[in-house]
């Protein structure tokens, strides 16, 4: 049997991990003096209720090449295979610590770089899963993956600057102006990083422009796709789906919804919203 193996930067829930059958490695976060486990000591609306209180954004740790090995032991000594899907290269050394400690167990576990973070994760997991259905070997579907995840699409309309500057993102002075005249930035995850697409007059600009992107790029609704959110309310992600359905119409009558984590929520603060697909 094939199994699918993540880290906690991919935004599942471990009860919706478990139900789907993929094995889900947690990374930490710290908050001053406390470090928590993601998902199992502090839930993402416990970790925005934290982010908002503190004055100081929190660390977050990469899982070390142990964590991996208890994993991949438990899967192969069942007399199974595993593919892991990480975090980008560019923003953790999880990646790398996954491939070190899948160096004893060649033929058997197979690690990608995914290039992606929070739910362009997800999609490709999600995917590994059909092609796992279809009946598709392991090594089909390692390629049709590390194929396929150059068109992974993670596009959001970010709240606020406040949480770039803490991170050493922008300057004060940048990020001062840019609250000033309610500049709302657009990013995007290109090539394993973040980059900024645009900027916007207010949050009414930003939703129109990151509509505008995600219909240039196109949405290839024959995979996966879902809508995110940062913070501890839904209901900017619902508006924008309501009022942008000419993106869904005919393709989906519900468009999953799923609460970004706290590897990119420290970053990018509460309030944020966006979309995640496959391009055409």
């Amino acid at each position: 049997m094939i199994k699918i193996i993540v880290d906690s930067a991919s935004d599942f829930s471990y009860q919706e991990a478990e139900e789907l059958g993929i094995k889900m490695v947690s990374m930490s976060i710290r908050f001053a003096d406390r470090e928590y486990v993601d998902g199992i000591d502090i839930s993402k609306e416990e970790f925005f209720e934290k982010l908002i209180e503190s004055d100081e954004l929190p660390k977050t740790s990469q899982i070390n090449p142990n964590k991996f090995e208890e994993v991949y032991k438990e899967i192969v000594d069942n007399g199974d295979k595993a593919i892991v899907i990480a975090l980008s290269s560019k923003l953790s050394g999880t990646y790398q610590n996954a491939r070190l400690a899948a160096m004893d167990y060649e033929g058997s576990i197979y690690v990608i770089d995914s290039l992606t973070v929070t739910a362009g994760e997800r999609i490709l997991a999600l995917y590994a899963l059909e092609l796992i259905n279809k009946g598709l070997d392991i090594e089909e579907i390692v390629k049709l993956i590390e194929e396929k995840k150059n068109k992974v699409s993670v596009i959001a309309a970010l709240s606020t600057l406040k949480y770039l500057k803490k991170g050493g993102r922008i300057s004060p002075l940048v990020a001062g102006v840019g609250e000033m005249l309610m500049i709302k930035p657009v990013v995007t995850i290109k090539n394993g990083e973040v980059k900024l697409l645009g900027k916007a007059r207010g949050s009414k600009n930003a939703n129109s422009m990151l509509t505008k992107i995600v219909s240039e790029h196109g949405i290839d609704f024959s995979k996966p796709v879902c809508a995110i959110y940062s913070g501890l309310s839904d209901s900017l992600l619902k508006k924008y789906i309501h009022d942008n359905e000419e993106l869904w119409k005919g393709h989906m009558d519900d468009v999953p919804c799923r609460l970004i984590g706290a590897t990119v929520g420290t970053h990018i603060g509460p309030d944020a919203i966006g979309v995640v697909f496959f391009e055409k």
